[in-house]
């Protein structure tokens, strides 16, 4: 089965020859199954499907390398209290936030979570995305951390979309272990990371450092765990204050520190010198009304890998289309429109592990491809809070 995009108006993607983003005009590319085969002028007539793209602007699909879909509940009623002047950290002290997902997550059965979640993460193809990262976090018991993360097994299983799982217990003390936190730190390491390993239910282990939730020190006993048991880090750091939590993903050679909003300057340079990747999160500042954007200008000009995600959550950024977060990121961060569209592309899949076979348009590739229904590709960011895709292709095959 082959697949022929014809007359492309623009190609854009990284080169990894040229280790640069490159965009060329009037090329075609060519697919055999779910790989890419060629790509160059004039491919040749005969394909199984033909797709005329003189009119469009070809990138490789985008991936999202932090979100939290598997949810039970909206948390609209926070979306107001925000609006009328009660911050999140206030929120969540009170016992909001991440408790009353965890507290409606709990009440359901394994098959009813996974039916609320997959129209949601299905959503997430339309705005031309073809792999995402996808935490646990809202359990917060053994049992329930499991149920989320077989709930994502499901949802990559039944689904186009590629989701990479990542076990977040740590995203959280529960009520029941507030005045023990010490226990439920235990039960994460001695209990619930050998049961994740043992089931392969997680790719990446993710803890969420800040003063008013883990300390460095937890942080650490967590990860170690984590990695003795075989799974990969990823840390939340530095999105409320700077306690050192980037400088640890740093030493411990994690694969991203993502939010960054405080990172300092120590913060940066490990960044640069261990080679995590920066996952940073616009979409999160401004959806909770803040103005501390992370410096992303700062990072991307010290060389550190640098990513964008949409933190898709229905406490602090509900949004799945990467294709608003790339305009934030230019408005706000002042990344031009072909970084920003390296950072949701290349730079996510590094973040990610994935970059030999997603990430970019090469032959041998996997054919995970986005055409746009613009002039331009800077149109995908200066056309914001639209969705411009036109045609998803997923694995080589048109995506429903």
């Amino acid at each position: 089965m082959k697949t022929l995009l014809k007359n492309i108006r623009q190609l854009v993607t990284w080169d990894d020859q040229l280790s640069c983003m490159i965009i060329r005009n009037n090329v075609d590319i060519l697919l055999a199954g779910p790989f890419i085969e060629s790509v160059g002028p004039d491919l040749g007539a005969y394909a199984d499907t033909i797709i005329d793209c003189r009119r469009f602007v070809v990138t490789p699909g985008l991936i999202d390398p932090h979100t939290h879909p598997v949810f039970a509940e909206l948390r609209r009623h926070e979306f107001e209290m925000k609006i009328q002047g009660m911050d999140y950290e206030t929120i969540a002290q009170a016992g909001g936030g991440i408790l009353n997902s965890a507290d409606a997550l709990r009440q359901l059965p394994e098959d009813e979570l996974f039916q609320r979640s997959l129209p949601r993460v299905k959503r997430f193809l339309n705005y031309g995305t073809t792999t995402i990262e996808a935490k646990s976090g809202y359990g917060l018991t053994l049992e329930d951390e499991l149920k989320s993360l077989r709930v994502i097994k499901r949802l990559n299983d039944e689904l186009p979309l590629d989701l990479i799982p990542t076990f977040l217990g740590a995203h959280e003390i529960p009520r029941e272990y507030k005045e023990k936190r010490e226990l439920y730190i235990k039960l994460i390491t001695d209990e619930m990371i050998p049961a994740v390993a043992e089931e392969k239910l997680a790719v990446y282990c993710d803890v969420f450092t800040e003063k008013t939730v883990f300390s460095l020190k937890e942080t650490e006993k967590i990860l170690n765990a984590a990695a003795d048991n075989g799974l990969k880090i990823r840390i939340h750091s530095d999105e409320f204050s700077a306690i050192g939590g980037t400088e640890l993903a740093a030493s411990m050679n994690a694969a991203s520190a993502d939010h960054l909003m405080k990172i300092t300057d120590s913060g940066i340079h490990a960044l640069k010198k261990s080679g995590t990747t920066a996952v940073l999160l616009p979409g999160t500042t401004f959806f909770l009304g803040k103005k501390d954007f992370a410096p992303a200008r700062k990072l991307w000009d010290a060389g550190v890998n640098t990513a964008l995600a949409t933190d898709f959550n229905p406490g602090s950024s509900m949004t799945q289309n990467l294709q608003i977060i790339m305009s934030i990121a230019c408005i706000y961060m002042h990344l031009t429109p072909l970084e920003a569209l390296q950072a949701v592309t290349v730079n996510s899949a590094v973040s990610l592990g994935i970059e030999k076979e997603k990430g970019m348009i090469a032959p041998g590739m996997i054919g995970d491809i986005a055409v746009w229904d613009v002039e331009d590709y800077r149109d995908i960011s200066y056309w914001f809070g639209m969705n411009h895709l036109k045609i998803l292709l997923k694995n080589g095959s048109l995506s429903e």
